[in-house]
């Protein structure tokens, strides 16, 4: 499956099947989220968190592409993610973008 940010693929014409999504909401345990709390007070990268955010990335992708092979498509063409907070220490990632046909 091809997945860009744009909205043609360079040599091919495309076909539009429709838009498709995967979402996910991660967290992480009591443990993490109060030592994070506490790298908050000195500064720096949150780790745990970017590990957490990019899995997150990475489930919302794979199912994104799931729902578009469902569909028959070949790639997905102007692909574009958003994150928000559920909850304290929780996140909802979504990957969305348009499922195309190679014609």
């Amino acid at each position: 499956m091809f997945i860009v940010n744009t909205d043609y693929i360079s040599g091919k014409e495309l076909e539009m099947l429709g838009i498709v999504k995967g979402s996910t909401i991660q967290s992480k345990h009591l443990g993490k989220d109060i030592s994070q709390g506490f790298k908050t007070l000195v500064g720096g990268e949150l780790k745990a968190y970017t590990e957490m955010m990019n899995d997150a990335r990475a489930l919302a992708t794979e199912r994104m592409k799931a729902e578009a092979t469902a569909m028959g498509a070949d790639a997905i063409v102007n692909v574009r993610y958003s994150s928000s907070s559920v909850m304290q220490g929780a996140a909802e990632v979504m990957a969305y973008g348009t499922a195309v046909k190679y014609k």
